[in-house]
């Protein structure tokens, strides 16, 4: 009765060795993604800081329709910098 639960453990035990080499072997092939993870990271964060903008903008012109000229061109320069963050991602991150 002892011996079916000991089997049980080692062939876990040996799933769980198999298991770790696999990853052992992909971690190799990984490596090259991180560049992908960072570029898609960096554009996760511009497309939030452009939409914070832009809702920030609106909300200001809604207020102030006076003022449009000099937020419209205060919400343009800042999604342009917001958007800058991507290109320096792709160009400092690329391999």
């Amino acid at each position: 009765m002892v011996t079916p639960i000991l089997a049980q453990m080692s062939g876990s035990f040996h799933a769980g060795l198999l298991a770790a080499a696999d990853a052992a072997e992909a971690l190799p092939k990984a490596g090259g993604i991180t560049g992908s993870i960072q570029v898609g990271l960096a554009g996760l964060g511009s497309a939030i800081g452009v939409g914070l903008v832009g809702m920030k903008a609106s909300e200001a012109v809604g207020r102030n329709p006076g003022a449009f000229g000099k937020i419209i061109t205060l919400a343009v320069l800042g999604m342009a910098l917001s958007e800058a963050i991507v290109f320096y991602a792709l160009f400092l991150g690329g391999h």
